[in-house]
């Protein structure tokens, strides 16, 4: 199976984006609605992976341009395929191209250590946001 990686504006492809979001962070994650969708997503820098044959989307992410990565979201049935990497590696060209100075993403504990793979440093304090 292949996919595409696409870089895509909330204008463009806003339905694709909240499909796959909405059943990642409010169906799964039970994120609330007015959390997960945000003024942000209208000038932020989005991917869209979609599944090469039947052009169903299957993952997403985002950056601003302060540099940070957010709202990653893979679903469920394609999980196991790598497809959180290339997000990742799409959201990081985007910042390349856009010479941002620093990248940094707000990331769950159990997740650090998957984030050091693409040579982010921990920092900061431990938070809680939507519940999380």
């Amino acid at each position: 199976m292949s996919f595409s990686v696409s870089r895509v504006n909330w204008e463009q492809a806003a339905s694709l984006l909240r499909d796959v979001r909405e059943k990642v962070f409010i169906c799964e994650w039970r994120i609330p609605r007015k959390i997960e969708f945000d003024r942000k997503d209208q000038y932020a820098f989005h991917v869209l992976v979609c599944d090469d044959i039947t052009q169903e989307p299957v993952a997403t992410g985002r950056i601003l341009s302060t540099g940070e990565i957010s709202r990653i979201a893979v679903l469920m049935s394609f999980r196991k395929r790598n497809i959180d990497r290339e997000v990742v590696k799409g959201l990081l060209a985007i910042a390349k191209d856009l010479k941002l100075d620093e990248v940094f993403i707000y990331s769950p504990l159990d997740n650090v250590e998957y984030f050091r793979n693409f040579n982010f440093i921990s920092a900061g304090a431990v938070f809680m946001e939507a519940g999380m």
